[in-house]
């Protein structure tokens, strides 16, 4: 495999346009005392956020046809980035608590858990971990709840009790949801109940879609449709006076098996290594004591214009997580590599499910990063 030219990374706006921002920009919105508000929102009595998991701005604005609601609602939206890693844990971390990953510490898909030797996987949880503790802070739905307000969150059944939800989104009534039809007609009843609400919808059949198949595919393209057409018949059911936002909690890029670099394969990159972790666009490498120089030096010289690989700190002085709190730095990794272009760190033995996907996120280019804003007020 030859090196492509690698562009400058695209560094998430901490405090004015991420998906952190967004989270208390709504509640500020909501008259919700002590929350900023710094992207600008109107003032509203009810709030829907309906978050599709996938749908970066660049593939929304590309796929007019497949989209045609969304495609019109973009033309006056706006974009927002992620954070880091741009991915489902680290992006929902951020919309269920307002703050950036380096505060809320959700940090990536698997990470480690320190003192144990272990990997933490954010969708699967590991019971030994407790998630109240794994993220202390307050949620967005426990800061409305406090507030007199309705929380409420709607999706699949499966999801209202992981160690996911509990440490990232806690607080809120939740109603279970497995088909569009339900989504929306779940929304509906909860945006009725009370004078005052936050409600969120999440539907994550896009980004699977797009793992299993490819964001390039037909099968991606006829799950965007669906997906637009869920959002029109959102707008028909929200009480007058409400605000619908629609977001996605990244984007995301098809990855060819020329572009993957396996870990499994060239043995270098598993040299000083204890843990493997994070994803195939966006690795948590954790090395031995007293690695970590050559370690870095190692993945630097074998990925090359692939990845954008720094150091722990290097990557906390450049913002990548924005403001790191105490205690959370050492779940990054001692390297990080972020992918550049189309490519990737697959692990083909100690992760067969994982490397078998077509589309993949996590990185900090513009297709992952940059997701929509968009808004419709109900009349």
């Amino acid at each position: 495999m030859t090196d492509e030219p690698r562009t400058q990374p695209t560094l998430p706006s901490y405090g004015e346009g991420t998906l952190a921002d967004l989270a208390s920009s709504l509640l500020g919105s909501l008259g919700i005392s002590h929350e900023a508000n710094p992207l600008g929102l109107p003032e509203a009595a009810r709030v829907c956020l309906l978050i599709v998991d996938g749908l970066g701005w660049e593939l929304l604005r590309e796929h007019a046809a497949a989209a045609p609601f969304l495609f019109e609602l973009s033309m006056s939206g706006r974009t927002l980035t992620a954070g880091f890693p741009s991915t489902t844990v680290t992006s929902l971390g951020s919309l269920g608590t307002g703050r950036p990953p380096g505060t809320h510490g959700m940090l990536g898909y698997q990470v480690a858990v320190p003192g144990t030797g272990r990997l933490l996987n954010g969708l699967r949880w590991d019971n030994r971990v407790d998630p109240l503790s794994w993220q202390s802070g307050s949620t967005v739905y426990e800061r409305v709840a406090a507030a007199g307000a309705g929380a409420f969150r709607v999706g699949p059944g499966s999801y209202e009790k992981t160690g996911f939800s509990l440490a990232a989104m806690r607080g809120a009534a939740y109603r279970p949801a497995d088909s569009l039809g339900a989504l929306v007609a779940q929304a509906r009843s909860a945006l009725r109940e009370t004078e005052r609400a936050l409600v969120t919808v999440y539907v994550g059949d896009l980004d699977s879609t797009g793992h299993t198949f490819g964001c390039g595919s037909e099968a991606w393209y006829f799950q965007l449709a669906h997906v637009d057409k869920l959002a029109e018949q959102l707008t028909s059911v929200l009480p007058s006076g409400t605000l619908l936002y629609i977001t996605a909690d990244h984007g995301m890029v098809d990855v060819p098996q020329a572009s993957r670099v396996d870990a499994d394969v060239t043995t270098e990159l598993r040299e000083g290594v204890a843990l493997l972790g994070g994803e195939a666009r966006a690795r948590h490498v954790y090395t031995r004591p007293g690695a970590a120089a050559d370690v870095l030096a190692t993945w630097r010289h074998l990925l090359g214009e692939r990845a954008w690989v720094v150091s722990r700190d290097d990557a906390i002085d450049a913002g990548w997580f924005g403001p790191v709190a105490p205690g959370i730095a050492e779940r990054i990794g001692d390297v990080v590599a972020a992918a550049a272009g189309n490519a990737a760190v697959v692990a083909t033995k100690a992760e067969p499910r994982e490397s078998a996907l077509v589309g993949m996120h996590g990185s900090l280019t513009q297709a992952e990063q940059l997701v929509p804003l968009l808004a419709h007020a109900a009349a």
